[in-house]
């Protein structure tokens, strides 16, 4: 991997991959934070979307929150607390844009967090391990260990290895929450999350034992897939923790995977904790099938 400013340029095979924006310059009502884009397969197509129009907080590949309370309680499992507004007070947002509110949609609280780069620390020509502080109102909320590697699995194929540990920080007790959690069930969107581009079809999604988007959704599976007009991605919890979590999947509306570390309620982390999760994501040319994307999947968690 090379670096240059605020782009680490990943390789694999000694070809360019993915581009890693460490620093990306935003307009206000996002939450900065690093993201990789663009995501190509092996013969050059671009897997990744970042500031589309219909969600322009969505940016490529990799990590984001859309809730983070400071808690007086660590067991605090429900939704938010007293505040008016139908979220916690000192609630912030990681993800951007507007955020959902119990009882009034989604609004503008301009409440957003900052993920903030503060260096490599390992960077090779195939994968690095980053440092990441998330802070809210000027405090250092977590710290995240992000790594990300390359691995070349066919020459039609690779895979994408992110994990990520988020560690509290903040000398109190924190939670992760989503939408569903606050209020809008099917919406527990918040942790890894893969925005594919939008093409003149939807993609088709499939998994190890179902189609559509419908069924996979909000399911516990192995691993789930999107194909599209010449490429399919196949995301693959590498963990047995990663695994437990539901998988966010649209297609329909816009092409997206996402992991969901709050899908029934709010993800406690006590003082000193810490959340890890690993997926891995077979970019691939062409359209796999369910036969060919499983064997690639188990190539890459073992690689």
């Amino acid at each position: 991997m090379t670096s240059s400013g605020a782009v680490a340029v990943l390789r694999c095979a000694g070809r360019s991959v993915a581009r890693y924006l460490t620093r990306p310059a935003l307009a206000p009502g996002h939450a900065p934070r690093p993201y990789l884009h663009p995501v190509t397969t092996p013969a050059g197509r671009t897997v990744t979307e970042a500031l589309p129009a219909d969600h322009p907080h969505h940016l490529g590949a990799g990590v984001a929150v859309p809730d983070v309370a400071v808690v007086a309680d660590t067991s605090v499992t429900g939704g938010a607390g007293d505040d008016p507004a139908g979220r916690d007070p000192a609630s912030y947002d990681f993800w951007g844009g507007p955020s959902f509110v119990r009882g009034r949609g989604y609004v503008e609280l301009g409440r957003h967090g900052v993920q903030r780069h503060d260096g490599f620390k390992l960077c090779d020509p195939d994968g690095f391990v980053a440092e990441l502080s998330w802070t809210a109102a000027g405090e250092r909320w977590l710290r995240e260990y992000r790594t990300v590697a390359a691995t070349c699995l066919t020459g039609s194929a690779w895979a994408l290895d992110l994990t990520f540990s988020l560690t509290n920080v903040s000398g109190r007790g924190l939670s992760l929450g989503s939408p569903a959690t606050n209020g809008r069930p099917g919406a527990a969107y918040g942790g890894f999350f893969w925005r594919a581009p939008k093409e003149a079809s939807a993609p088709v999604a499939f998994g190890p034992a179902g189609d559509g988007e419908e069924a996979l959704h909000g399911a516990r599976a192995d691993w789930v897939a999107l194909a599209g007009a010449g490429w399919t991605l196949v995301f693959a919890g590498a963990t047995e923790e990663t695994r437990r979590d539901p998988w966010f999947v649209r297609a329909a509306e816009y092409p997206a995977v996402g992991s969901s570390l709050a899908h029934d309620a709010r993800l406690a982390l006590g003082a000193g904790e810490s959340v890890v999760r690993r997926v891995v994501t077979v970019v691939a040319d062409g359209r796999l099938g369910r036969e060919e994307a499983a064997a690639l999947v188990r190539k890459a968690v073992t690689a």
